[in-house]
């Protein structure tokens, strides 16, 4: 084996190992993607949110809801809190931003969604918090184990790795695969069929 080959395997090993963890916590994820279901029938809004890089996958998860690539698959209400100007009202803190721009929106028919390459971000653990006073629904996609989000969430799907890059790169599948099983669950029971048109996002 050249280092070159050697060095595609590792890099391979270095990505299929996270996903691989990720993959064992199905039962988890299949929940989650049912609880958000469950918000989009009752007219609910996704609202996706991060800092830095993740604040771009944010953006494009609310975009794979509000504009499927799918033929037949129903537009579903999403925003990223991160795109846009700041909120007039920046918080208590220099953490709160996001937190304070999704405040007046959330209730308890919505979903907030946490990404984090570290699993610590704090503006993006305030922010599930807020969501969570709200009565939202409080999903974390971050990375590390988890246990920084669990008061702040109650889905937490965790990328257990510790390079930010490929943490974001697991993120990317696993946030397809919640818009697939999202969709997945709307189509049980005629669920679909009892979705109301929802109310104007912000």
């Amino acid at each position: 084996m050249t280092a070159v080959e050697a060095l595609a395997r590792d890099m391979l090993a270095a990505r299929a190992e996270p996903g691989a963890l990720l993959a064992r916590d199905a039962p988890r994820i299949a929940l989650a993607c049912r609880a958000i279901a469950e918000r989009f029938r009752r007219g609910g809004v996704l609202f996706a949110f991060g800092t830095g890089l993740a604040a771009a996958d944010a953006a494009h998860v609310a975009v794979e809801f509000t504009h499927p690539v799918i033929v037949g698959k129903r537009a579903l209400p999403a925003v990223a809190l991160g795109a846009g100007a700041p909120c007039d009202g920046q918080g208590d803190g220099p953490h709160d931003a996001l937190a304070a721009r999704l405040r007046p929106f959330a209730g308890p028919d919505d979903i907030a969604l946490g990404l984090a390459a570290d699993g610590e971000d704090p503006a993006v653990l305030r922010c599930l918090a807020t969501a969570r006073e709200a009565g939202a629904l409080t999903v974390a996609l971050v990375g590390g184990d988890g246990s920084c989000a669990g008061e702040a969430a109650d889905h937490v799907l965790a990328v257990d790795c510790a390079d930010p890059l490929v943490v974001r790169e697991i993120q990317v599948t696993a946030y397809h695969v919640l818009w697939e099983l999202v969709h997945v669950f709307l189509a049980e029971g005629s669920l679909a069929d009892a979705l109301p048109e929802g109310r104007e996002v912000p």
